[in-house]
């Protein structure tokens, strides 16, 4: 057996906000069904799941996503593939450094299912430093967005957690803490 046919298929799930159920999220799930089913469809074999469930794409300290570098640096990642670029990070130039350098150096070809990304394709390939830009985007815009619907609950007495902050006077009652800006 050659060395190439022992080295993995490396599919990476991740998914930001779990959604509440017991074991992996149900996007997870769905997420390496299809990654299994391309696979399987395109004859990558010696498949194995590297997932980061309930962690944000704009950090690279994920459990999973440290196991699968560490696969690649130890030679071990024929092919990663994700279910899109999104999924892989959300920081442009980290995702340029591990798609355009480490991979590159390392022999590992890279396939982002949803995105018709390739790197064997090279030609295809010419949009995708737009796209990691615009996903980094995506999560900078979103964390504004929701920071700004905080402030204006806050500033308008409204709760903005799952639990209420009080404090005790030394009356005994519980008096509601004001925000202020």
């Amino acid at each position: 057996m050659t060395a190439q046919a022992t080295r993995i298929t490396a599919l990476y799930e991740r998914l930001s906000r779990d959604d509440e159920s017991q074991g992996e999220s149900n996007s997870i799930i769905n997420q390496k069904a299809f990654l299994e089913n391309y696979a399987k469809r395109n004859n990558f074999t010696n498949i194995r799941h590297f997932t980061d469930d309930g962690v944000s794409g704009t950090t690279f300290d994920r459990k999973g996503f440290q196991a699968m570098i560490a696969e690649v640096e130890a030679g071990t990642v024929a092919t990663i593939i994700v279910k899109d670029m999104s999924r892989f990070g959300r920081d442009y130039l980290k995702v340029g450094l591990y798609t355009d350098v480490l991979f590159k150096d390392k022999g590992v070809r890279f396939i982002a299912i949803n995105n018709d990304i390739d790197s064997d394709k090279q030609g295809d390939n010419d949009f995708t430093p737009f796209l990691n830009i615009m996903n980094e985007w995506y999560a900078k815009a979103s964390s504004r967005k929701i920071q700004a619907i905080f402030k204006s609950r806050m500033l308008e007495g409204k709760r903005v957690s799952p639990s209420v902050p009080y404090l005790k006077n030394e009356s005994k009652s519980i008096d509601k803490c004001v925000y202020k800006q």
